[in-house]
């Protein structure tokens, strides 16, 4: 898409026609949203499904309230993580087979990661990139210690400043892990050039989805990627607290060993041995009792998901983020020197933009009160997801409205602004 094909003449009137001729309009309609809120915080924790809460409610009296212990094989729970995962693979260019719910993407990225390196012996070099949202760096050290064998694993940080992945890949490289949409800024990575060229290096590569599932198209057997994990909170709305996934390639299932041999992913589980013996396939990857409730949350997402075309999603994700930059360009920019840092380029971009402010904290915090939801990550970038099933384009235009009266009355510097709390 041109940076440009929504520059000229842009009004609310402009907006509210995109709206009308909009395909994924109806999808709205599936979403519960509060009356007076714009919420451009999908990026972080998506919206509730209209049929979330009667579908969870489903589960609780039928399945768990009469159908009891019987329920984990008479409702399928016991297969869950598995069946699941194959609802997930289609948005993420996976086969079915090769997905499996895990827990939390931290733990997830531990079990991928391991598996990894342990396919690279020999090989004693981790790679990731400096602004990987921390939880992966912080795992990824727990790996480094796991399987330094008393020497932890050297592990290289990589940026868009230097050194880059070209500098740093050499035949001492076992894994390079990367999340494909920076949570700070949306820049997007090429993700069939990046595999390739890490490949090359004869290491594996292991992808964070957290920002990119479905917000971009995503082609995991397309790029010939190893191993990928996602959260399904974010733009797949699966509810707080909703699993994560692991995501591995066939050809390395009989090989892989996961960091932790639970007893969900035994080969017999119910035989009770003492004995770990692998399970086939992606199942291998389980650790223990899957949250069930949560994972009924995630089920009801997954029924809006089945009738989504993920192209048209990412078109109208970068209208979305166009318009939104236009409007900051030629409203905000002139007056007050706040601008995105997130790329202009479209095939550089998911699907959020970030702007820098030196006290971004405060201006998020009275565009929230104003019922404009976005949010702030630190030092100074206050950030904006659009999800396109149920943001539309007035809803840009009048975020835009609300944040250039935020700061052209400068009301963000009242002291209550500037209280943070827990979470930001």
């Amino acid at each position: 898409m041109s940076t440009t094909s929504l520059r000229p003449a842009i009004d609310r009137a402009t907006c509210t026609a995109l709206d009308e001729s909009d395909p994924l309009a109806p999808m709205r309609e599936r979403f519960v949203l509060p009356d007076g809120v714009i919420y451009l915080d999908g990026n972080s924790l998506g919206v509730l499904p209209r049929h979330t809460a009667a579908h969870v409610q489903r589960v609780i009296t039928e399945e768990w309230g009469t159908g009891l212990i019987r329920s984990w094989n008479d409702a399928g729970w016991f297969a869950k993580p598995r069946t699941v995962g194959d609802r997930i693979a289609p948005l993420i260019g996976a086969d079915a087979g090769e997905v499996v719910l895990g827990d939390s993407t931290s733990a997830s990225l531990f079990q991928a990661t391991v598996a990894a390196v342990r396919l690279r012996p020999g090989r004693r070099v981790i790679v990731a990139e400096r602004g990987n949202f921390p939880t992966d760096l912080y795992m990824l050290e727990a790996v480094q210690e796991l399987l330094g064998g008393g020497t932890p694993l050297e592990r290289r940080l990589i940026s868009d400043d230097g050194p880059t992945l070209d500098d740093v890949l050499d035949e001492h490289v076992a894994v390079v892990v990367l999340t494909q949409v920076d949570y700070r800024t949306g820049r997007m990575h090429d993700m069939a050039e990046v595999t390739r060229k890490v490949h090359a290096a004869g290491a594996l590569v292991v992808w964070d989805l957290c920002h990119s599932a479905g917000a971009v198209p995503i082609d995991l057997n397309g790029a010939d990627a190893d191993f990928a994990v996602g959260c399904t909170y974010k733009y797949l709305n699966g509810g707080p607290g909703s699993p994560s996934f692991i995501w591995a390639a066939t050809r390395h299932h009989d090989a892989a060993r996961p960091a932790l041999t639970g007893w969900h992913g035994h080969a017999r589980p119910f035989d009770f041995t003492v004995d770990y013996a692998p399970a086939p396939g992606i199942e291998r990857f389980r650790v223990g009792t899957p949250q069930l409730l949560s994972v009924a949350g995630l089920e009801a997402s997954l029924d809006i998901w089945d009738d989504v075309d993920m192209e048209a999603v990412r078109e109208k994700s970068l209208r979305l983020t166009e318009l939104f930059m236009s409007l900051v360009d030629t409203r905000l920019t002139p007056h007050w020197g706040i601008e995105p840092v997130t790329p202009r380029e479209s095939v550089r971009r998911g699907s959020q933009v970030s702007l820098r402010h030196e006290d971004g904290y405060a201006v998020m915090q009275a565009l929230i009160e104003r019922g404009v939801i976005g949010d702030f990550r630190a030092p100074d970038l206050i950030r904006f997801g659009f999800t396109p099933l149920y943001t539309s384009y007035a809803d840009v235009w009048d975020a835009v409205d609300v944040l250039e009266d935020v700061l052209r009355t400068e009301i963000w510097r009242e002291p209550r602004f500037a209280r943070r709390g827990t979470v930001t």
